[in-house]
């Protein structure tokens, strides 16, 4: 037996004693070292999943060590230090035959949930194609940020960056926070955070964004004109998930530039734009979601270098027990991420 949290209604997790998953031949039990709070389990938390029927397992951002694996695995044994991401494509579909398995019609009916547990199944199609062993010199929270790197890394892929000198990044959560780095370090001359709460303002500071506006106190449309000439952003990255700052994201970015639409909104959410502008500005318009096997890959890289600075992202850690807490905290705007060590 082991204790996990699941969400039982929306705003009430419990603490169960359940059954130690079984393997299938192909997979690996995995000890939990380090879990991270995401804003997807925010998200599930505060109002429920349309594709996670209550009660339900949270977490999906995790780092262990193989506590056993199945009689046909290769590549791990016991004791290995592991990172993973939670999901991984059939690669047989309509979408994984097109190069885009991020969009892979089973992939979210197999995604993994439940690292809010002492122990999580890792199947077989994501220890073949997005499992890694850890090296020494990584930690489990460096580790445990994999998943969503690899979602941010695949964002990048929608950015031609080649003419781009400002982009801004709405949202100075987590995410925000790492599609600053990721701009940064492909040579962007400006990134400019806009957002929310002292906590968050500070660890944009922290993590080098050039510009910081605080959307709490000032006019965030007017600031990034201002600091623009007039004209624009060359690149605005939406990282909130909220309707109308989707449509404000629209209208700071200059004619010709780009608006990559990342933060999810909630199913059924209908959103305004100015035709006239999109058509006659020449605005592109992008949605992202998800990761394939190949951004996997770039974001454990990125983590094996240390390319960026995720200390300023970690801003708590608690136990499985305390994990209802560190969500309230959240909610109110008090943290980025907590370090959940089961």
């Amino acid at each position: 037996m082991m204790w996990s949290q699941r969400l039982i209604v929306p705003g009430q997790l419990r603490l169960e004693e359940v059954p130690v998953p079984e393997l299938g031949r192909e997979d690996l039990l995995v000890r939990v070292r380090v879990a991270l709070t995401g804003g997807t389990d925010l998200k599930t938390y505060r109002r429920g999943h349309p594709l996670f029927p209550l009660p339900t397992p949270m977490g999906h951002e995790f780092a262990g060590v193989v506590e056993a694996v199945g009689p046909d695995v290769s590549g791990f044994v016991p004791g290995d230090r592991i990172a993973a991401v939670h999901s991984g494509p059939c690669n047989a579909c309509f979408y994984c035959e097109r190069g885009q398995e991020n969009l892979c019609e089973s992939l979210v009916r197999t995604m993994v949930l439940g690292a809010f547990s002492e122990f999580v199944r890792i199947p077989g199609f994501i220890v073949r194609q997005n499992a890694f062993p850890m090296p020494d010199s990584m930690g489990f929270e460096e580790a445990a940020f994999l998943e969503p790197l690899s979602c941010v890394v695949h964002g990048m892929t929608h950015l031609d960056l080649r003419s781009v000198r400002t982009a801004v990044v709405v949202g100075a959560g987590p995410i925000g926070l790492l599609y600053a780095q990721l701009l940064k370090r492909e040579g962007v001359e400006r990134v400019v955070i806009l957002g929310r709460r002292p906590v968050r303002l500070a660890a944009a500071r922290r993590i080098g964004a050039d510009v910081v506006v605080d959307a709490g106190s000032t006019d965030g449309e007017a600031a990034i004109k201002e600091l623009t000439g007039g004209h624009g952003a060359d690149v605005v990255v939406e990282c909130t998930g909220r309707p109308e700052v989707w449509e404000a994201s629209s209208r700071i970015v200059r004619n010709g530039g780009t608006v990559l639409l990342y933060g999810g909104c909630k199913a059924g959410t209908q959103v305004n734009f100015d035709a006239y502008k999109l058509h006659y500005g020449a605005i592109t318009l992008k949605g992202a979601f998800h990761y394939r096997p190949a951004d996997v890959r770039r974001a454990f890289g990125l983590l094996v270098e240390r390319a960026l600075d995720l200390r300023p992202l970690l801003t708590g850690e608690c136990r499985l027990r305390e994990l209802e807490g560190a969500f309230q905290d959240l909610m109110l705007g008090e943290g980025l991420k907590i370090a959940v060590v089961p």
